[in-house]
């Protein structure tokens, strides 16, 4: 078997996805702008969505599934007087509703977009990649089966009306949202709409912050280079949400073989989970036992951009 080819690059990093590419096409174009071929990327957007979309690039991509982003933010567009087939604008109308004049009176609108804050059971949009016995939920759908998918706990944490415009005689709600992670936006349109008696769907989305990461610290795709990832590059410790303990670069060798070692303030963190970093780069993330670190996962090329 051939050896994977050592990454120069090993970063995270925050792309601004643009409207009409997938999240896949991201991670191939960045490939290609990096010279890299270990690419991923932590939270899909959908062609029609643009915004944050964070990356991982070489041993960064270990990081994708333990980064802390379980809450997001989006500004959304939401259309009233048609559901579709994907609750976006992308999907075949599926039904039409009557607009009610108060759809257009923003005190009515506020309260109305107020009243999702909390916790709610959410169906998730037939047309997305939940799996149903083994088959992504979409696949299903564009076969023409009918779908039931099962209710799934989300939190709306904030939810702002920042405007009504018409167009062409249908309501259009600029809201903004902070949620859960799983939840998904197009569902809550939907919703919002048969709540109201009437019917909606998803017009656009920006997603403009994942966890920390907000659309400030983001690179265009078409911007990106190894000199604009190495510039921009998140702190990977931050990221993690992990308190960061500093190591000698004369420990390095029992790190990388997964030696427990000796850590300045490893015991005011006993039983919990450290990330050791030396020189500004991650390399490796550690249990604390017996107040020593005892490297779990080990970055034998370190993650570049920890934060002094």
């Amino acid at each position: 078997m051939a050896r994977r080819k050592v990454a120069q690059l090993n970063a995270l990093v925050a792309v601004d996805k643009p409207l009409g590419i997938t999240s896949h096409d991201v991670v191939a174009r960045v490939r290609r702008a990096v010279g890299e071929r270990r690419v991923g990327h932590a939270g899909t957007l959908d062609p029609l969505a643009s915004g944050v979309m964070v990356v991982g690039i070489g041993q960064a991509t270990r990081l994708l599934g333990m980064l802390a982003l379980d809450e997001k933010s989006y500004l959304a567009q939401i259309r009233f007087g048609a559901e579709t087939a994907t609750d976006d604008a992308e999907g075949e109308v599926t039904r039409r509703a009557p607009v009610r004049p108060e759809l257009f009176d923003t005190a009515f609108a506020a309260r109305a977009v107020a009243g999702l804050v909390g916790a709610h059971l959410q169906v998730p949009p037939a047309y997305s990649a939940i799996s149903v016995d083994g088959v992504r939920s979409y696949a299903r759908a564009r076969a023409g089966e009918e779908l039931e998918l099962e209710a799934r706990p989300i939190e709306v944490r904030e939810a702002t009306l920042f405007g009504i415009a018409d167009d062409a005689g249908a309501p259009v709600w600029t809201v903004g949202f902070t949620v859960s992670k799983g939840t998904y936006i197009r569902a809550l349109a939907r919703d919002l709409g048969r709540a109201l008696d009437s019917a909606a769907h998803l017009a656009g989305l920006r997603r403009t912050a994942s966890g920390s990461v907000d659309a400030a610290r983001c690179v265009a795709l078409d911007d990106v280079t190894v000199e604009a990832v190495r510039e921009a590059a998140l702190d990977p410790v931050a990221a993690l949400g992990l308190p960061a303990l500093p190591v000698d670069e004369a420990l390095m060798g029992d790190i990388l073989c997964g030696k427990a070692v000796p850590v300045r303030g490893a015991e005011a963190l006993e039983g919990g989970r450290a990330a050791l970093t030396c020189a500004q780069r991650l390399v490796a993330l550690a249990d604390i036992e017996f107040g020593r670190a005892r490297p779990r996962d080990v970055f034998p090329q370190p993650i570049e951009g920890v934060r002094p």
